[in-house]
């Protein structure tokens, strides 16, 4: 089952089609709506499901990254998902995407627990949807594979359990490649106290710069309307370093199945970072894949190593899927 980001030009992910066209080319099933979360702010989130014959063997969450949003690239992961049995749904985290940003603010992100809180909410939402024997899994990418962590550390609080994790690119820890140049990374702090929204926190490069090796999938990505490529601002800079910290410390309470796939090349989250989650994670079923030589962003890749790396992903949700519906 090939990727669908294969169709995709430097200008949209559908190509030459409309979007009603390219779903229906793919045999899925679109929807998207707003919902107003408890602080007041209007989160954009989407669905897509398999259209018969394919029957659905699963749910799947999709959690997109710091800057990211759940259309373009991310879109394109969900429909491949769904085509292979899994409904799918995804959320823009606030300031991202379509969603409201915390004081209008865009890609703002100074506590990470209410998007933490935004993601159970919805999720659970859309898997109530469906018959609690169907198997639940989550997609993450970048920052939004520490988030997936984090709701699954956060199961003793009543939400129902994931059957497994996969996750892309996971921000288990910010590449010391780049991260803010000494000594501001040491003044985070100071700053994010004094001027929490300073907007030029500097980074070692830009990020699609560092992450998408393909250059037309660069292009794709600046494309978007609604992606922000602006510096992190102070507070939000320290906040993703204090997550990597939490979810270091935790490394030893993981004990979901899941799946890593990682860039060996990845200059943004450390690969040594998920390769000790693989090490100290409790988990009975866990697998870890390295790439050689593969980026942060690994849909930015040719396409011979994405059809690699999502065929692995696939199978694993599939198997996965599979053993849990074994077992009810």
């Amino acid at each position: 089952m090939v990727h669908p980001i294969v169709e995709a030009n430097d200008r949209t992910p559908f190509g030459s089609l409309s979007p009603t066209e390219f779903y229906a080319r793919h045999c899925v099933s679109h929807s998207s709506q707003y919902i107003t979360n408890a602080r007041g702010l209007k989160l954009f989130t989407q669905s897509w499901t398999p259209l018969p014959p394919t029957n659905i063997i699963g749910t799947l969450a999709v959690i997109h990254g710091y800057t990211g949003q759940s259309s373009f690239f991310v879109q394109l992961t969900a429909v491949h998902l769904a085509k292979a049995g899994f409904a799918t749904c995804a959320i823009d985290h606030q300031g991202h995407g379509f969603s409201d940003g915390l004081d209008g603010l865009v890609t703002h992100i100074p506590d990470i627990n209410p998007v933490v809180d935004d993601c159970i909410s919805f999720f659970d939402s859309f898997r109530a949807l469906y018959p609690l024997s169907l198997p639940s899994f989550i997609y993450s990418e970048s920052l939004g594979g520490a988030i997936a962590l984090l709701i699954h550390l956060r199961r003793a609080y009543g939400s129902r359990p994931w059957d497994g994790i996969v996750l892309n690119g996971a921000m288990c820890g910010i590449s010391a490649k780049y991260k803010p140049p000494w000594p501001l990374e040491h003044f985070l702090s100071l700053l994010a106290w004094l001027v929490p929204t300073w907007q030029v926190v500097p980074t070692r490069g830009e990020l699609l710069e560092v992450s998408v090796k393909e250059e037309w999938k660069r292009r794709l990505a600046k494309a978007s309307p609604r992606r922000r490529m602006a510096r992190p601002r102070a507070a939000t800079a320290l906040e993703l370093m204090r997550v990597c910290r939490e979810v270091q410390g935790r490394f030893d309470e993981v004990d979901v199945p899941f799946l890593i796939v990682h860039g060996g090349e990845d200059v943004v989250c450390d690969p040594a970072c998920v390769e000790e989650l693989y090490r100290k994670a409790a988990s009975q079923d866990k697998t870890i894949r390295v790439y050689k030589g593969m980026w942060h962003l690994l849909i930015g890749e040719p396409e011979e190593n994405v059809e690699l790396v999502f065929g692995e992903v696939v199978e694993w949700l599939r198997v996965r899927a599979e053993r849990a519906a074994a077992a009810t």
